[in-house]
């Protein structure tokens, strides 16, 4: 059983696919006459199914969606940013297990862990869209992550404000990562606060845990 654990969301943390996703949402909120201030980032941490509930309740139009985003994903470059498998290494090195806790589906993880079979070997358990019934910010991907690693202690790593808010409503410390939201944004609601992923080291986790 592992008593310390990192728990990571997955785009704009470990994937640089975040500014995909920006463009794809934008384009999504201009096709279909979206009303919101920065509708692609209003929605950056929700599951797919709150989106639809939330600003698409025709179901013609959720299909029409399903099936952009299917081919979006399947032909998206995912690339690690720098250090983060690394640092993911690094960890189970030190007796630290890991968690992707993300609003994506299984069907996509699964593709990604097909390309990138090192980042499925280093994550102990994965959080999918279809493991919980609330959205970030609601801690129940968190919660349930650390459940699951049998975690009494945990550090949550997040690029969105939703995200953030689930990592600090499950009694996370949060680091907070300025690759999605204005780094002032991102002062103002983690515990830290870093450029990127490789800003983060073991030594400064393992500080946290009070090792």
């Amino acid at each position: 059983m592992q008593y310390s654990s990192v728990l990571f969301d997955l785009d704009g943390v470990i994937l640089d696919t975040e500014g995909i996703y920006t463009d794809f949402w934008a384009a999504i909120g201009r096709r279909y006459n979206i009303s919101v201030p920065d509708f692609a980032h209003v929605i950056k941490g929700n599951t797919l199914a709150r989106i639809f509930d939330t600003y698409f309740p025709q179901e013609s139009v959720r299909e029409e969606i399903r099936q952009l985003l299917v081919g979006q994903e399947l032909t998206m470059d995912y690339r690690p940013f720098a250090g983060a498998l690394e640092l993911m290494q690094d960890l189970r090195n030190c007796g630290i297990s890991t968690a992707i806790v993300t609003s994506s589906n299984a069907k996509k993880m699964r593709h990604i862990f097909d390309k990138l079979p090192q980042l499925a070997a280093l994550t102990d358990v994965l959080i999918t869209d279809e493991d919980v019934s609330h959205s970030k910010p609601h801690p129940e991907g968190y919660l349930l992550a650390a459940n699951r690693l049998g975690a009494k202690q945990f550090i949550v790593v997040e690029d969105s404000l939703a995200g953030i808010e689930a990592g600090h409503r499950a009694g996370a410390k949060v680091l907070g990562i300025a690759t999605t939201c204005p780094r002032h944004c991102i002062e103002n609601n983690a515990d830290f606060t870093f450029n990127t992923i490789s800003e983060i080291n073991t030594s400064f986790i393992t500080n946290l845990f009070g090792r």
